[in-house]
């Protein structure tokens, strides 16, 4: 962090020091003087992984909602000005958050320290079409690092980085075991993923998605991507005849009758899809890019990888 923005934290944490001592010489209790450090994250998915990093430490606020889209969320006016009070901002980039960008290069501006974590773990780039990638974003960065837990422990392990430089008062030791643990738990969650895709044959390892988001998954255990029902990195897209067209004959051609649709969106374009194939398409529903409420099956980023594979190698294997 440069000295300007060091100076523009320490100056926030003095005046919520002294509004504190100066409600505590009143006989009138006064409201909003929490000065506990703030970590404020954009998506639900990194907001789990940074809480398991910062435990108590710090107060995390997670911006998206459960069963949310990260394409189209958009922020309140209080959520903004949260963005801005924070001593540290963990987002995803590379995109991902389009309505909420901008809102993070505004927290910046006013001297919160950011982390941008798809562009800090080797993202990967959209395929060409022929590839079963977005044709027109090929080569451009694919936000979805998430979907390979080896790139999570990288993220996890820079979080906790950022953590530890950037939001005073927080017990470095403490953050840097939580990070431990749980960098432990995330290799046990790889070797568990691997073990589970072994059931699958090479020739099955072939994924049909509502929109590309597997690729990073695909690169990590040896899968093909075939296609998209939406032909885009994001949600916001919108097929065309034609897409619809190309993806059948792919997926014709590969033998596919699988299509994994994210259990967050409408499962209408991938439901065409078996209309289009003669109704032997079966439709598994994943949670590709946002966790569910506490309880629905994927409140946290472990098991909502767990929960996928298991639904990935039953819906290729036929279980």
């Amino acid at each position: 962090m440069t000295a300007p923005k060091r100076t523009v934290l320490r100056l926030r944490r003095l005046a919520a020091a002294l509004i504190a001592l100066a409600c505590a010489g009143t006989a009138t209790a006064c409201s909003g003087g929490d000065d506990r450090p703030r970590v404020v994250v954009t998506t639900n998915i990194l907001g789990d992984i940074t809480q398991e990093i910062v435990g108590d430490e710090a107060e995390v606020t997670v911006l998206m909602k459960p069963n949310a889209d990260p394409h189209s969320f958009g922020l309140s006016a209080v959520q903004a000005a949260q963005l801005e009070r924070a001593d540290l901002v963990v987002f995803n980039g590379l995109g991902l958050e389009e309505n909420v960008l901008r809102h993070v290069q505004t927290a910046r501006e006013a001297g919160a320290a950011t982390f941008e974590a798809g562009k800090a773990v080797d993202p990967l780039t959209f395929q060409a079409h022929d590839e079963g990638g977005p044709e027109e974003e090929a080569g451009q960065p694919d936000p979805h690092f998430w979907t390979d837990p080896d790139r999570v422990r990288k993220a996890a392990g820079l979080i906790a980085e950022q953590v530890a430089e950037h939001v005073d008062g927080v017990n470095d030791k403490a953050i840097h075991a939580n990070a431990e643990r749980y960098d432990d738990q995330l290799a046990d969650l790889t070797a568990w993923m691997d073990k589970a895709f072994d059931r699958i044959p090479e020739q099955r390892r072939a994924l049909v998605t509502n929109h590309h988001v597997f690729g990073y998954l695909a690169d990590r255990f040896g899968f093909r991507v075939i296609g998209a029902v939406i032909p885009s990195g994001t949600t916001l897209a919108s097929p065309s005849s034609s897409d619809l067209r190309s993806l059948t004959r792919a997926m014709r051609e590969a033998g596919v009758q699988t299509v994994f649709a994210d259990s967050s969106q409408p499962k209408r374009l991938a439901e065409v899809l078996r209309t289009e194939l003669g109704g032997r398409v079966r439709v598994v529903e994943l949670y590709s890019e946002s966790l569910t409420t506490k309880g629905e099956g994927a409140d946290t980023y472990l098991r909502m990888m767990r929960a996928n594979t298991t639904a990935m190698t039953d819906g290729l294997t036929g279980a």
